[in-house]
């Protein structure tokens, strides 16, 4: 076999895809169409779970100049009356990071590719074009054109379509995607602000929802700004496009001379759901399995989450440390959240696309009274669900499949930091003073298999001491992991490696069968060495 990975596509889904398979020393092949990054933004927004994986993977610093906090979004109806706010968690953060970001793609994307190469087990190949993918019982084998003409095949245990809404891939397949439906055309501008600019606009972000043309507006980082508008249904869209008619639809806010268009594109925003997410050996990531209105600032967000749910459990099966039933999880777990965020994207978006005035105003007396109920806004991630299946516990409780919170910790030698950067992104199971992990500890250590799986075991507390091997003790400095546990009457918790929560427990007793059913579920294989 040439590669475990082969990764069809590398945008920012393909790359996350290849540097979480580097940090799981995968042998990895990355097949690029395109020479260069595409030098236009095209997503605009991340959230906390997403610059969490970022930090994991070590770009966290190196985009720090070109991200910025999502400020806060306001819901103006025709005539300026506020009828919705949208919000951030306040601090202290649950995962560490703030909840959303807005952020420069073209540099996202570079900073990816560049750490992608302090990964020797992995190999890009720009100008590279995928001409078919066939399943067999060796695995997957490719065929490959490079930017010379030239064509060869290579065979890849698993591979990975990052290709995009319109999926070679997936349609040589003949694969099919359910209608969610919703489909309404828009025009994405893209500018950067002249110096000295832009002082009269919203400080804020706007969603316009007017009945003559609903449009966005978007505070970027520094000098770049984004509007989307609607595109009324007797105008063509490549007219709509034009110079002169993006000048004419910002006049509202800007004069000519105050900027430079960056991008200007029009799309159909769609909400679409791949039936199946995998075929024999190759599974499909991001826009080639779903797309979504840009309303939640989720279409990014999603494809990320794919990768993060996926690799590692390729890693695991790939190590002979799980059965291959655990890949079966990948759309169990993703397509229910998956609709479930695009469901609400799209009820987010009909409510602002709604062009008859009767049903707009029924609207924003219905927005006013949920205002009036709820004075602090809707807080935006309230909106995202967790996991509601999949590879978690069997024992019922309120922080299965919810995200795992991430702490400022400070360790015995008093060094600070977030969790993440002492434990990884592994296995963690965490627990407070209320229950005995050097029982965990001991449970794990009786099988030299369980310890291939690098869990990290750690214990919050004051008088934080540096334990040796895989455990810790840490203080939980900013409250955040520790008050969590508390309000779940959790003493012992389980972390997945993309940090969504396997199960909880109060007591070692059921801290003990929490991990036996850990690595139990992992597959028929672990539990039979569990078991001997």
């Amino acid at each position: 076999m040439d590669f475990e990975l082969v990764i069809v596509g590398m945008g920012p889904v393909g790359a996350v895809a290849a540097n979480l398979a580097g940090r799981h020393g995968l042998r990895t092949l990355v097949l690029e169409k395109a020479i260069a990054v595409h030098d236009k933004p095209r997503a605009l927004g991340f959230d906390h779970e997403v610059m969490r994986i970022f930090g994991n993977i070590g770009i966290a610093g190196a985009i720090a100049p070109f991200v910025m906090p999502y400020r806060p979004s306001m819901y103006q109806t025709t005539g300026g009356q506020v009828i919705r706010r949208i919000d951030a968690e306040q601090a202290p953060h649950p995962l560490g990071w703030a909840p959303n970001y807005v952020f420069v793609q073209p540099e996202i994307e570079g900073a990816l590719r560049r750490n992608l190469e302090k990964f020797s087990c992995a190999s890009v190949e720009l100008g590279s074009e995928v001409n078919e993918v066939v399943n067999d019982e060796q695995g997957v084998l490719v065929t490959i054109r490079d930017s010379s003409g030239a064509v060869r095949q290579v065979r890849a245990g698993n591979v990975l379509a990052c290709d995009g809404g319109t999926s070679p891939i997936r349609t040589r397949l003949g694969l099919s995607m359910e209608d969610l439906a919703f489909d309404e055309p828009w025009l994405v501008v893209d500018v950067k602000l002249r110096e000295g600019a832009g002082a009269s606009l919203p400080a804020t972000n706007v969603q316009y929802c007017e009945t003559q043309r609903p449009c966005t507006f978007v505070v970027g980082p520094g000098q770049y700004r984004r509007w989307e508008f609607m595109i009324n249904p007797d105008e063509v869209p490549a007219d709509v496009a034009r110079p002169e008619s993006v000048a004419r639809l910002l006049s509202r806010w800007l004069a000519p001379d105050e900027y430079e268009i960056w991008r200007a594109s029009t799309y159909r925003f769609h909400a679409l759901l791949l039936r199946t997410w995998r075929a024999g050996g190759i599974f499909f990531l991001g826009d080639a399995a779903h797309m979504t209105p840009p309303f939640l600032a989720q279409g990014m967000c999603q494809g990320i989450r794919d990768a993060a749910n996926l690799v590692w459990k390729l890693a695991l099966v790939r190590r002979g440390l799980a059965d291959p039933g655990l890949l079966d999880t990948y759309q169990g777990e993703r397509a229910p959240h998956v609709r479930q965020t695009t469901l609400v994207a799209k009820e987010f978006g009909k409510s602002i696309c709604e062009r008859d005035p009767g049903r707009a105003a029924s609207r924003d007396e219905e927005l006013l009274a949920a205002m009036a109920r709820q004075p602090g806004g809707t807080v935006r991630q309230s909106l995202i669900p967790g996991l509601s299946g999949g590879f978690l516990s069997a024992q019922a409780s309120a922080a299965r499949g919810s995200l795992f919170p991430q702490p400022a910790v400070r360790l015995a030698t008093g060094e600070t930091g977030l969790l993440d950067d002492f434990t990884g992104a592994g296995f963690r199971i965490v627990s407070s003073d209320d229950v005995d992990i050097s029982v965990v500890a001991q449970c794990l250590g009786e099988h030299p298999w369980a310890q291939a799986l690098s869990i990290r075991l750690v214990q919050l507390g004051p008088g934080a001491r540096q334990d040796s091997g895989p455990r810790m003790r840490c203080e939980d400095v900013s409250g955040v992991l520790s008050g969590w546990m508390k309000a779940h009457g959790c003493g012992l918790v389980i972390a997945r490696p993309d940090h969504y929560v396997y199960g909880m427990a109060s007591t070692t007793a059921g801290a003990l069968a929490l991990v036996r059913e850990l690595l139990a579920g992992l597959g028929h294989s672990m539990a039979v060495a569990a078991a001997a």
